[in-house]
């Protein structure tokens, strides 16, 4: 019998990366943009709670903040989600939240179900 995957996310402020984990196997590293020194992104442990194509926007509308998607954590107003502005991947500019280039956000939407653990640590 095949063994169901047991993902997990891993999130680098020093090395501002997304990592997916299979158990202990990495399977996918992503650049991620993080919270600038006023508002950081929360240290912790933390699952992922819900998960919403294109928040905040319309059908071809504009792209919101939230790029083209919203993962909610399970600490309030925190999330991993998509960009309006792919220039600020890799930087520490947002208010707290994991930042991805959108496809990137939909590839890992597509891979973790809600209740993923996410642990954000600062290595």
């Amino acid at each position: 019998m095949k063994k169901l995957p047991s993902y997990n996310i891993r999130i680098s402020i020093a090395k501002l990366r997304l990592d997916l984990f299979d158990g202990n196997r990495l399977i996918r590293s992503y650049p991620v943009a993080l919270g600038k020194i006023a508002t950081s992104t929360p240290r912790g442990d933390f699952t992922i709670i819900n998960k919403v194509p294109y928040p905040n926007s319309y059908p071809g509308g504009p792209l919101s903040v939230f790029g083209t998607f919203w993962m909610g954590l399970s600490k309030p107003h925190y999330g991993i989600h998509g960009t309006n502005d792919p220039s600020s991947i890799g930087k520490y500019v947002s208010r707290g939240c994991i930042r991805m280039y959108n496809e990137d956000v939909n590839a890992l939407a597509k891979i973790v179900p809600i209740g993923t653990p996410v642990r954000i640590r600062q290595q």
